[in-house]
C-alpha cells in the first residue's frame, strides 16, 4: 500500500484510559501504550451473571455507569481499583487471585475473567441499581488473549482486553467541531468530546481526514488506523450525570455518516498498535495518508 506524508503541526491534544469498561473516563499526561492498548484501559468490566456466560455490562444498558470514577492506584506497594460515586463510600478493589474465575461474554467473545469477590459485587449492585446476586466485577486475565477481528486487523497480531474490538479509538477534534456546526451548537453549548470515549485525541487534522489516515507516529510508538467507529446510544449520554438528554448526535451523524457496510453512523477510528512506546499529550504525530 502506497502512503503519503500528512501535515506537520498534528498534536496528540487528549489522552484517556478507561479501567473499567463503560466508567469514567482518565485523563492522563502522559501514558503507555502497549499492543493491548493504553496501560490499564478495560482491564476490568461488570457482568449481567443472571446470564451463561455472565454478558459484559455498558451504559447501553446503563447510562448511570458513567458517574462511576475508576482509578486504578497502587497502594502498600500493591495496584489496586478504586471505584466511587458520589455519595457512596469509595471501593478498594485488589487484583483477584487467579483460582476466582467467570465465564464472561464481550459481544461474540467468550473467555474466563477473574473475579473481584462478593463485596465489590455487592457495591456494584448497590450504584447500579442491580439485585445482589445479579452483577459482578471481573479483571481480564492477563494469561489469555482476545485477538481482533483479522477482516480488519489483518496478520497484525492485535489484540485487546475487554474494549468492544480494537485496543485504541482514535478521533480528531476538527471533526467534532464539524459536528458540532452541523448541529447548530454554539460555544457554551458544544458537544463535548467525551460522549465519543476515545483513547486518543488528535488536534490539527482537518475534519474528517481521519478516514484517509493510514498510521501515526507518536513518539516511538505507531498505530495503524484500521475500521471507522460506528456509534451507538452511549454519545447521546451525558457523560458526568448519566443522562439521556436528546438523540443527539446520532441524528445528525445518520445525515452524513451513515455506513451501510458497517450498519451504522460513525464517528472516529479503531486503531491496532504496530509500535508500543510512552505517549504524551502535546506530542507531534506522524501521520501517513493511504492513498
Amino acid at each position: 500500500m502506497s502512503a503519503e506524508q500528512g501535515p506537520d503541526d498534528v498534536k496528540v491534544s487528549g489522552l484517556f484510559s478507561y479501567p473499567v469498561k463503560g466508567c469514567r473516563a482518565v485523563e492522563h499526561a502522559a501514558a503507555g501504550l502497549l499492543t493491548s492498548g493504553l496501560r490499564n484501559d478495560r482491564e476490568w468490566m461488570l457482568v449481567d451473571c443472571r446470564r451463561s456466560p455472565a454478558q459484559f455490562l455498558s451504559q447501553r444498558e446503563l447510562p448511570a455507569m458513567a458517574t462511576i470514577a475508576a482509578e486504578v492506584r497502587v497502594q502498600d506497594g500493591a495496584e489496586v481499583l478504586v471505584l466511587s460515586v458520589p455519595g457512596q463510600g469509595p471501593l478498594v478493589v485488589s487484583m483477584p487471585q487467579e483460582l476466582q474465575r467467570i465465564e464472561v461474554r464481550v459481544w461474540n467473545h467468550e473467555t474466563q475473567a477473574m473475579d473481584a469477590g462478593d463485596a465489590a459485587a455487592e457495591w456494584c449492585a448497590h450504584v447500579t441499581g442491580f439485585g445482589v446476586g445479579q452483577v459482578r466485577l471481573v479483571r481480564f486475565d492477563a494469561s489469555l488473549r482476545r485477538d481482533c477481528n483479522r477482516v480488519y486487523a489483518g496478520d497484525s497480531g492485535a489484540h485487546t482486553f475487554f474494549a468492544d474490538g480494537y485496543p485504541v479509538l482514535v478521533a480528531s477534534e476538527s471533526s467534532l467541531a464539524d459536528l458540532n456546526q452541523r448541529m447548530g451548537r454554539t460555544e457554551g453549548n458544544l458537544l463535548p468530546m467525551n460522549r465519543f470515549r476515545p483513547n486518543i485525541v488528535l488536534s490539527g487534522l482537518p475534519a474528517w481526514d481521519e478516514d484517509h489516515i493510514d498510521t501515526i507516529g507518536i513518539g516511538s510508538a505507531t498505530l495503524r488506523l484500521v475500521k471507522p467507529c460506528v456509534r451507538c446510544q452511549v454519545t447521546t449520554t451525558d457523560q458526568h450525570s448519566g443522562a439521556r438528554l436528546s438523540d443527539e448526535p446520532l441524528v445528525t451523524l445518520a445525515r452524513f455518516r451513515n455506513n451501510p457496510d458497517l450498519g451504522g453512523v460513525t464517528f472516529g477510528w479503531n486503531a491496532i498498535v504496530l509500535q508500543a512506546g510512552l505517549i504524551a499529550s502535546g506530542d507531534a504525530v506522524a501521520v501517513e495518508y493511504r492513498f
